[in-house]
């Protein structure tokens, strides 16, 4: 828990950092929600294949919440954060922060809980063994 007067930081691990590039934009110039929607997925994805011990799929995605756009050449950095553990899924927060164009400082940019659950090699639910 943050103290009330410190700056705001991501909750959870880093799981996945990439640029925003020109290509991922909309018609205003600003990121695709959809762009950022498959980066949080694929930081969860890559929780959750640890924590199952091998091969997830997403079967939810609950709770999206966007907060503010997303610039061109932005640093985005996913945070994942193990929520639940049942006998075949995991649940997971993802956070998605980028540092302020103007003047450096963290912002967080949106959250949402996504629900994989472990799979085997012939794409059947498995037990995960913790």
């Amino acid at each position: 828990m943050n103290d009330i007067d410190s700056a705001p930081i991501p909750q959870g691990e880093l799981a996945l950092q990439t640029i925003a590039m020109p290509r991922d934009t909309n018609a205003s110039g600003d990121i695709f929600g959809g762009w950022l929607l498959s980066q949080m997925d694929l930081a969860g994805a890559v929780t959750a294949a640890d924590v199952a011990g091998g091969r997830v799929a997403t079967v939810a995605i609950e709770g999206m919440t966007f907060l503010t756009p997303v610039h061109v050449g932005a640093v985005v950095a996913c945070y994942s954060d193990v929520l639940e553990i049942g006998r075949s899924s995991v649940r997971i927060v993802v956070e998605v922060w980028i540092n302020s164009k103007h003047d450096g400082e963290p912002i967080k940019v949106t959250e949402g809980e996504f629900v994989f659950v472990a799979i085997d090699e012939k794409g059947r639910t498995r037990t995960i063994n913790n």
